[in-house]
């Protein structure tokens, strides 16, 4: 099963206000010298959005079943699956499997613009757990990272695992391996290559950036209509 924290603004704490207007000087005085810090607000989750044929939701079980052609999009990570199960814990997480027909693998797809990369992993089952975050492609699986739209590193196996906090991977091996022999593979380019590809598309984009044209500037009218 995966997890997937609950994103919805229902879920967010709201940071505690704290004010007090005293009504005599001395003591609103006192107060503004002593007063504990601001609490810190939570940082704010992505949103999730779920698309499927069908919706089957059981309240006692607190689980959600989505099926057909589902596609569930969080935040700049995207999955497509045949069936989708979500089941809540009682503190709003959220534990879920996403698998497709035989024959078929399961689609994700993980964006980061600031460093111009794109993951991309298949596999016969994930499992998200989304309070920490983690990805677990099972069966045949395979991630590739993709850098301003080049291929460069691959990872594959059994299981490959991916940790979007920590913006790491691992790969297990074992007979239903993307491998011959169940083996892991990895194929990892030079740190080199991978700077050279980040820094020519920074150029490309501070290029683009600087081609653009400024909007016209607005010329106040001289002819303005009467009142």
């Amino acid at each position: 099963m995966i997890r997937i924290s609950k994103s919805d603004a229902s879920n967010m704490l709201l940071a505690i206000v704290l004010s007090a207007i005293g009504s005599l000087g001395g003591l609103t005085s006192a107060w503004a010298q002593n007063k504990p810090a601001p609490l810190a607000t939570p940082a704010e989750q992505p949103s999730t959005q779920i698309l499927s044929d069908t919706l089957h939701y059981d309240d006692i079980k607190r689980e959600s079943t989505f099926t057909g052609n589902v596609v569930m999009t969080r935040g700049l990570m995207t999955m497509n699956a045949d069936t989708l199960i979500l089941k809540e814990e009682s503190d709003g997480s959220q534990f879920g499997t996403g698998t497709v027909k035989p024959g078929k693998r399961v689609f994700i797809r993980q964006e980061r613009p600031e460093s111009f990369e794109v993951l991309e992993g298949v596999g016969e089952r994930v499992e998200y757990n989304g309070r920490d975050e983690i990805f677990d492609l099972i069966g045949q699986a395979i991630v590739t990272r993709f850098i301003c739209g080049q291929q460069f590193d691959t990872v594959s196996g059994e299981k490959v695992r991916y940790s979007q906090k920590t913006d790491t991977y691992e790969a297990f091996s074992g007979p239903n391996s993307a491998n011959t022999g169940g083996r892991v593979r990895s194929v990892a380019q030079p740190r080199a290559r991978t700077d050279a590809a980040v820094a020519a598309c920074k150029a490309k984009q501070g290029a683009a950036t600087s081609n653009t044209p400024l909007p016209p500037l607005a010329i106040p009218s001289t002819n303005p209509g009467k009142n």
